[in-house]
Parts: structure tokens; C-alpha cells; sequence
């Protein structure tokens, strides 16, 4: 007799989501607003993760969606030049560093393009447009126009008719967010990323937090040192090219994403994956 395949756990039953109180959307939005956004990334074992979470009941709500769900499964297409051009910037750490990417919102049927460059201070600057879910993986004429407008405001000298489709990241987020300060925490688990038959997938034991907030550490980022977790410079396109494509130089990403993704080759193109089941209330 052959016993059933363990099925992992929910994120949220993972991390112990349920035990913060929990926030709407336009609440998080809102709060999201009141800050000057800088980002810090860590790889955090999944027991240290819970630990973050406990400790930050206090003072953090969890973005909730209603019917019980804490969690959300996202598809991002990343759009780049024949030449990397994107990739290059980020490796190189140029000052006009840029994204272009839809993402879709799996459960919520939601689209959007969004296009990520640096302001004169270094921080991120996040543009989005809301556009038909058919319209995932690829920039139609609506969106391309947008890309445009806000490269062009931001100095960097591409168009979108340079951009193709490059590669596919996938996770499931949790996000939490302190209602009055105004920083934010996600947690993205089953981490993958796709490119030509090819696969990388983050270590299962580990959680990429992020922290957004002010220039100062946030709570979060605070605890995070405590615990001995040291933020890293990371990118999820960046480690999706730097594993997936041959012949791309090796650089400080790929020797960091080594230690904690594995990649396999498959003959045939990957199924769509299933999204994260969230148990009924």
C-alpha cells in the first residue's frame, strides 16, 4: 500500500497568521502611503519567520482578503531588452535602475503592469495601471504606453516595443503592515521561477522576507538582526535570470542564490500551477 504524498501546510498555518488582527486592504494601502519607501530583503528559515511574526502581533496587522484568507498567490511576468538591459542595471547597480512587469493577483482574477525606478534618493518608486487579467504576459497598447511615460519621467532610455517577456516568478505573500507608522513586512514562500523549460525554486525551509518602510530600521528589521538574519541585495528577476540563463556572468546574486535555490531542467513546458488551497472558514 502506498501512503498519500505529506501536503504542505498553508502558509498562514505556517506562519501563525491567524493570530493577528487582521486589516483591509485600503487600510494597508493607506498606511503604505504615510512612508518614504525603502526596501530591505532577508532568506529567513521558516522557524525564524514564525518567531517574526509572534513578535510583531503587537504592533503589525495581516492584510486580510475575507473568507479566511491571509494569503495570496502571485504570477509575475518580467519584460526586459534583447541585452538584459534591466538585469545589467541591477548587477551593476547603475543609479536608473528599472523593472517592467505584470503581475497577477491568482485569487482575486486582478492585473496589473508595474514599472519600478529609483528616485534622486535611491529609493524605490513603484508605478502601477490596472489592466484586463487576459492581458497577463504581455504589454498591450494600453500598457506600453504607460511603460513609456514612466520611463521616459525617469530618465531611463528604453520603450517598451524594446521589451519582451523574460521570465516568470511565482510565490505565495503574506503582508503585514503597522496601521500607524506605516511600514510594511511581506513573507513570499514556494518561491519559483521559470525561463525556456528551465526552473530555480527557493529552499522550502526558507521564507524572503521583505521590509518596507523608512530610512531607519523598522521594528521588523530590528527583530530580524536579533535573530542573527542579516539583510541581503536581492532580487527575485535578477536571481531568476542569474540562474536560468546561460552564459551570464557570474556575480554576487548567483554565488548568494546558489546556497538557497535549486534549478532543474524539464524537456517539456511546466503546467500551470495550482494556487496555495485556503482551507474553508
Amino acid at each position: 500500500m502506498t501512503s498519500a504524498p505529506l501536503r504542505t501546510p498553508p502558509l498562514a498555518a505556517r506562519l501563525g497568521l491567524a493570530e493577528l488582527r487582521g486589516a483591509s486592504l485600503v487600510e494597508v494601502d493607506a498606511a503604505a502611503a504615510l512612508q518614504h519607501r525603502v526596501d530591505r530583503k532577508y532568506l529567513v528559515p521558516l522557524d525564524r519567520a514564525r518567531r517574526l511574526v509572534a513578535h510583531l502581533a503587537d504592533s503589525h496587522h495581516v492584510l486580510d482578503l475575507g473568507s479566511s484568507r491571509r494569503t495570496t498567490n502571485y504570477s509575475s511576468t518580467y519584460f526586459d531588452t534583447p541585452e538584459l538591459g534591466a538585469w545589467r542595471a541591477h548587477v551593476q547597480q547603475r543609479r536608473r535602475r528599472w523593472k517592467v512587469r505584470t503581475r497577477l493577483y491568482a485569487e482575486d482574477g486582478l492585473c496589473r503592469v508595474e514599472v519600478k525606478t529609483k528616485d534622486g534618493r535611491g529609493a524605490t518608486v513603484k508605478h502601477a495601471l490596472r489592466v484586463p487579467a487576459t492581458e497577463y504576459g504581455e504589454l498591450a497598447p494600453g500598457a506600453a504606453e504607460f511603460v513609456d511615460e514612466v520611463l521616459e519621467r525617469a530618465g531611463v532610455p528604453v520603450t517598451a516595443g524594446a521589451l519582451s517577456a523574460a521570465v516568470e516568478v511565482r510565490y505565495v505573500r503574506a503582508a503585514l503592515a503597522d496601521l500607524r507608522h506605516g511600514s510594511r513586512v511581506t513573507l513570499d514562500s514556494t518561491l519559483s521561477c521559470r525561463r525556456d523549460g528551465r526552473t530555480a525554486a527557493l529552499d522550502p525551509g526558507h521564507i524572503l522576507v521583505e521590509t518596507k518602510g523608512g530610512a531607519r530600521p523598522a521594528v521588523a528589521d530590528r527583530l530580524l538582526l536579533g535573530m542573527g538574519v542579516r539583510p541581503v541585495s536581492l532580487s527575485k528577476y535578477v536571481i531568476a535570470q542569474s540562474l536560468l540563463t546561460p552564459g551570464l556572468p557570474d556575480n554576487d546574486v548567483r554565488r548568494l542564490a546558489r546556497a538557497h535555490f535549486t534549478t532543474e531542467t524539464h524537456p517539456a513546458p511546466l503546467p500551470a500551477s495550482s494556487p496555495e488551497r485556503i482551507p474553508a472558514a
